[in-house]
């Protein structure tokens, strides 16, 4: 029996061999739950919840924007209850092309297919561009569950330096890091979270993006490596004027053959709509049969993986989007939200400046991020102060949506003095 060992003796448990000791455990949610218990016990106004990446309203409330609850709680009855197609509603994804992309278009071919959130986006480009058993490649401060998904379908996730010491895009490291892999397998599948990077809230520029094209241009044109340039963009909508954070898909014109590029687009996010899980995988290749597999292959592994998603939530995304007075009430709606996650985040780096806490660069999204190397001891000390942030492998990461105006005031400074606490 191949469940035996040679002394006769059965294996714990009765998961196979791939699964066994995997632990679900998830630190976000860990923390969230208790501040969420801290909150019930002291109340909401007393607690500081900076834990998920969701927004909260000044009262501690989690948003849903009024245009598209309006619009999701009104769909006739049949869009509730009926199935969706397998690569999502083709209303729905038109709709995510159109407002991931806004205006700035490549020329190149462009489709999309539904999946479970961004997450669902991540792990189709894992499962579906890289081999088991290859390493996939993002900067050293990244979103922990890309090393889950890569985990989990029998990958590695190998890092370059996202930063240099003038706390600039790293382009010597991630060159590096990409000639590495060229050497080691023929698919280089790499994750860029921008803008608005989750946890640190930095955004590429254009310049650098024109310089990632450039390099990623010149390697596949030694003709030993295809591409696949994933770009995880989940906090778009929140990290600047709609148009200027986009311009840079317009590099994407054009490509060879052997570039994919792939955008991660979160419904969850843009939309509010956290719990109906829906994203969309959007590629753009110059490449019509590429085109063509893209969407054939990600079809199917989300059959093979969730069948189909959300319809509702797609439907109440297509409405929106195709409806221009819905589509104002929703952007003039979300704008107001976006500048207010700006104004908290300037109240809290404004005063880390000014006691000197040093924190990473932010550009817009829903994090920043505190370097240190006592992210643990620092959680617990803060827990003290019913401050709740989550820990990092070298930080405490900072949900600047989940926190009110009034709690940022002075908390730059409280978190200060338990780095400098656990520090002693």
């Amino acid at each position: 029996m191949s469940n035996v060992l040679e002394e006769g003796v059965l294996c714990m448990g009765m998961a196979a061999s791939h699964a066994s000791g995997k632990k679900a455990n998830d630190r976000i949610f860990i923390y969230n739950t208790k501040a969420q218990a801290d909150a019930k016990k002291i109340g909401k106004e007393n607690v500081v919840n900076g834990t998920l990446g969701a927004i909260y309203d000044e009262n501690g409330d989690i948003l849903f924007l009024k245009a598209v609850e309006e619009e999701y709680l009104h769909l006739p009855r049949q869009e509730y209850a009926a199935y969706a197609p397998i690569a999502g509603l083709p209303e729905f994804l038109e709709a995510a092309i159109d407002e991931c992309l806004d205006g700035c278009k490549p020329d190149a071919y462009i489709s999309a297919v539904a999946t479970a959130g961004g997450t669902g986006c991540i792990h189709h480009l894992v499962h579906n561009y890289t081999n088991p058993g290859d390493k996939v490649l993002t900067a050293d401060w990244h979103w922990g569950a890309y090393e889950q998904i890569c985990r989990d379908n029998h990958r590695e996730l190998v890092t370059y330096s996202l930063f240099t010491d003038e706390f600039t895009f790293n382009i010597d490291a991630f060159k590096q890091a990409m000639l590495d892999l060229a050497k080691q397998q023929e698919n280089i599948l790499v994750i860029i979270n921008t803008p608005g990077h989750n946890p640190t809230g930095f955004s590429l520029t254009d310049e650098d993006w024109q310089q990632v094209v450039n390099f990623t241009k010149e390697l596949v044109a030694k003709g030993k490596n295809k591409v696949i340039i994933g770009v995880d963009v989940a906090y778009i909508d929140y990290s600047g004027p709609k148009t200027d954070v986009r311009k840079f898909f317009r590099l994407f014109s054009q490509l060879p053959k052997e570039i994919l590029v792939v955008a991660c687009y979160s419904i969850s996010k843009s939309f509010t709509m956290y719990g109906q899980r829906v994203g969309a995988l959007i590629s753009m290749t110059s490449d019509k049969e590429v085109d063509e597999e893209f969407k054939e292959i990600n079809t199917l592994t989300s059959r093979a993986t969730w069948s189909n998603i959300c319809r509702p939530a797609m439907r109440t995304v297509a409405d929106i989007v195709e409806n221009p007075a819905k589509m104002a009430d929703y952007e003039t709606e979300r704008m107001k939200y976006g500048q207010l996650i700006e104004e908290r985040a300037h109240i809290f780096m404004e005063e880390a400046e000014a006691c000197e806490l040093t924190c990473l660069p932010y550009c817009g999204g829903f994090f920043i991020t505190i370097p240190t190397e006592q992210a643990i001891e620092a959680c617990e000390e803060l827990m003290k102060e019913h401050i709740y942030v989550i820990p990092l492998a070298h930080g405490l990461r900072l949900a600047a949506c989940g926190v009110s105006k009034r709690q940022m005031k002075g908390l730059a400074a409280k978190i200060k003095k338990a780095l400098e606490s656990v520090s002693k």
